[in-house]
């Protein structure tokens, strides 16, 4: 880079000394690359940071739906806590349904964000467009995020459930 610099400053001195004054302007491709890079790295740690926030937004929404199932069926839950279900049997229980719901919606996401991809990748972009690209990384990460969105959006309500003494559960309406 230094030398660049250099080569730059005895340029500019040149055509100055040669036209007899500053009518000249020369541009460093390496600062315009910063700069590219700099905006780059700025728009992926907005898109990341919209990315966290619809993750957290969805984890809240599936520990929403999995309370109001346990809510909904706190009767059921004191019937089968009556006819021998232990606790770890009721938290298996919504614990599964939490992951289906989960599995199910992040299957579902996925395969339209792939959809979505390659459906980009197949029109006619400019050179200078980048085309999008669906790595095994990314697809690896997804899973990775979705087992940790299902382990903690899941695991309260199905506490919650297992956690109801059974009368209270038999008395509710």
């Amino acid at each position: 880079v230094s030398r660049i610099d250099q080569t730059e400053s005895a340029v500019t001195q040149l055509l100055i000394a040669r036209h007899g004054k500053a009518d000249v302007q020369i541009r460093n491709m390496a600062s315009l690359l910063d700069t590219a890079t700099e905006t780059q790295n700025t728009l992926t740690l907005l898109l990341g940071s919209i990315a966290a926030i619809s993750l957290l937004v969805g984890g809240i929404g599936v520990m929403n739906i999995m309370l109001v199932s346990v809510t909904e069926r706190t009767r059921e839950i004191g019937v089968r806590k009556a006819l021998g279900a232990t606790s770890h049997d009721i938290l298996r229980q919504f614990f599964a349904e939490s992951v289906l719901l989960t599995v199910v919606s992040g299957t579902l996401g996925l395969m339209l964000g792939v959809g979505i991809c390659l459906g980009i990748s197949s029109l006619p972009l400019p050179d200078f467009v980048p085309h999008p690209i669906v790595s095994p990384i990314s697809i690896a990460a997804s899973i990775a995020t979705l087992s940790l969105i299902t382990l903690t959006a899941g695991m309260y309500p199905a506490q919650r459930a297992a956690e109801m003494p059974p009368v209270e559960s038999l008395r509710y309406e």
